[in-house]
């Protein structure tokens, strides 16, 4: 697969830093082949109007993340906008929906704005009212009062469902419109931001767009419904929500635990019972969140929602099932990825062949395999810290010297400091007899 320069820097640079590039992640994607029929599917059925909810489960350094990242590229693509939150206990708390409302918004994405969309979401929307209104003829573009005013009640008529819930919604969005009609941007800019479910917004713009406070927990799923309706009347064919790292919630405290799970439950619900068309909504998870006792067995209801049978071999697994499972890294995937991300590399390159030739896949296993011994054998917890010392260690010194050789001038090296907590348990030492003491 040939990708462009700037597609390539940014895979490239993502890796070098250890994290998870953001798009053509199917350029290095590998066993994720089973799971496309049925993810193509369930996005169709969101674009026609439906809704779907997702679990993703599998271990640290199985590519939870990484699989999140490439269902967003592949939705983008397809026209949807995109939204990805880290669940954690202080930033993003799952039981207080207001603030996952709120870092969805500052994280959505569509295929032509990467980061913080919702401005051009809204501008696009009044922009395709405003073509609607002119469509019916009855109104000339010189006439800006008529048009406005129109394109209000047009609004009016759009969000209709919404308005019976949370009348706030469009009432922000007529305020917002009509800030900029009259050139006061600065309240127009503070009215989106309350849209968006940013605290601290001045009294003045609330005042202006006729709301009252800040976005509650309750408040956060119609702004969400509100937020759909717009997506799809701009031409957007959805909004792919990802909820990652949720088993987190496992650590916070019972009472705190125990609302999150009930929060997660009224949105698998909600989902369920056709609140947000337009909506597929993803979690990623470990086992231990999906069966352990901190996890969402604690709820009841919430386990009977999840619940699949996983005692067949993965390959008989159905990928249409509520939750799916990843497999697991083995060695010989490991050096596929790797391969791949030198021929990524590779393009684009002032040196081509060398980098072919020094790194070939001979050389790839062989660094795959050190990584893995030194992180205790276990594949799992390799593939970050292994993409990251292939780029930035090989693959980079291979470019800027030409009488570089991997295999002569490359002794592995991994230090606590580059490594995560998992990383470093995997790295730990196995017997006592291994442990050092400072006597």
């Amino acid at each position: 697969m040939t990708i462009s320069p700037q597609r390539r820097e940014e895979i490239i640079d993502a890796l070098r830093r250890g994290t998870v590039p953001r798009n053509s992640l199917d350029a290095f994607a590998v066993g994720l082949d089973r799971f496309e029929d049925a993810l193509s599917k369930e996005l169709e059925k969101v674009r026609s109007g439906g809704s779907v909810f997702k679990a993703v489960r599998g271990e640290y350094g199985c590519g939870k993340t990484f699989f999140a990242r490439w269902l967003g590229d592949r939705a983008r693509k397809l026209g949807f906008a995109t939204a990805e939150v880290q669940v954690s206990e202080a930033e993003t708390p799952l039981h207080r929906l207001e603030t996952v409302y709120r870092r969805m918004i500052e994280r959505l994405a569509t295929a032509d704005t990467p980061h913080g969309a919702l401005r051009n979401i809204v501008d696009g929307w009044f922009f395709t009212l405003e073509e609607d209104v002119l469509a019916e003829g009855t109104i000339d573009e010189s006439d800006e009062q008529a048009l406005v005013a129109r394109t209000e009640a047009l609004l009016e008529q759009r969000l209709a469902a919404v308005s019976q819930s949370t009348p706030t919604f469009s009432a922000a969005l007529r305020g917002y419109r009509r800030a900029q009609a009259e050139g006061n941007l600065a309240v127009a800019e503070s009215i989106l931001a309350w849209l968006a479910g940013q605290p601290n917004v001045a009294s003045a713009a609330k005042k202006y767009a006729g709301v009252k406070g800040d976005i509650d927990h309750f408040g956060a799923l119609s702004f969400l419904q509100g937020l759909l309706t717009v997506l799809r009347d701009s031409g957007q064919a959805g909004m792919l929500v990802v909820l990652d790292e949720v088993e987190t919630i496992q650590r916070v405290r019972s009472d705190v635990r125990d609302k999150s799970l009930n929060a997660l439950r009224q949105l698998i619900d909600e989902v369920d019972s056709g609140r947000f068309p337009g909506l597929y909504l993803l979690i990623t998870g470990t086992p231990a969140f999906f069966e352990g006792p901190q996890g969402i067995s604690r709820l009841e209801p919430l386990a009977q929602r999840l619940h699949v049978d996983f005692q067949t071999e993965s390959k008989f697994d159905n990928p249409l099932a509520v939750q799916i499972r990843l497999p697991g890294f083995n060695l010989e995937r490991l050096c596929r990825v790797g391969s791949k991300v030198r021929d990524i590399y590779a393009q684009h390159s002032r040196t081509p062949e060398q980098i072919s030739q020094k790194c070939d896949d001979d050389y790839v296993q062989t660094l795959a395999g050190a990584v893995a011994g030194t992180l205790g054998g276990k594949i799992g917890v390799a593939p970050r810290i292994f993409l990251k010392k292939l780029v930035g260690d090989v693959l980079d010194r291979i470019e800027l010297h030409e009488d570089f050789d991997p295999r002569a001038h490359y002794a592995l090296t991994i230090s606590d400091t580059e490594l995560t907590a998992v990383e470093r348990q995997a790295r730990a030492a196995d017997d006592v007899d291994d442990i050092e003491l400072d006597l």
